[in-house]
């Protein structure tokens, strides 16, 4: 039996402003839905950062430079051997105006009014990879049916 498995590879990241302390979030309706930050798939030849910073521009029309990385986080389905491993990435250096995209709404917002919206699936968990210096990664095992989901952070 072979090792290798599917594996998607994603990037997020938290664009801040540094006069306003607010956080870019998008109101995502294609794929994901609900708010979280921008980001996407890894297209094939591609850095990690240069992928994060082409989907940022690409779903709100900014320039974001000087990234951090923040960790990662790696869904693993149990039951069929499917891994999304997504990179987290953050950074307060961006230039160029805020446009929609057909991704969703983009808006600028508080981290403390961003917990109250109706976030994306898992992402309440994933933001202490953002705001978190201590946890670096974290492990989501789940089934076909996601009545077993376990949660590691590392």
């Amino acid at each position: 039996m072979s090792s290798i498995t599917e594996t998607v590879i994603t990037n997020i990241t938290m664009v801040r402003d540094p006069e306003t302390g607010k956080v870019l979030a998008q109101r995502r309706v294609n794929s994901w839905p609900g708010v979280a930050f921008p980001g996407g798939h890894l297209e094939n030849g591609e850095s990690l950062v240069d992928s994060a910073i082409r989907e940022v521009y690409e779903e709100t029309g900014l320039k974001i430079s000087d990234l951090k990385f923040c960790g990662n986080c790696h869904w693993c389905n149990v039951a069929t051997g499917y891994n999304e491993i997504i990179f987290f990435y953050k950074t307060d250096t961006w230039s160029g105006e805020l446009h929609q995209s057909e991704e969703g709404e983009n808006f600028w917002v508080s981290i403390d009014e961003l917990r109250t919206l109706d976030l994306a699936s898992g992402f309440e968990d994933q933001l202490e990879l953002f705001l978190n210096d201590n946890v670096t990664e974290l492990l989501c095992k789940y089934d076909d049916d996601w009545t077993h989901v376990v949660q590691q952070w590392f």
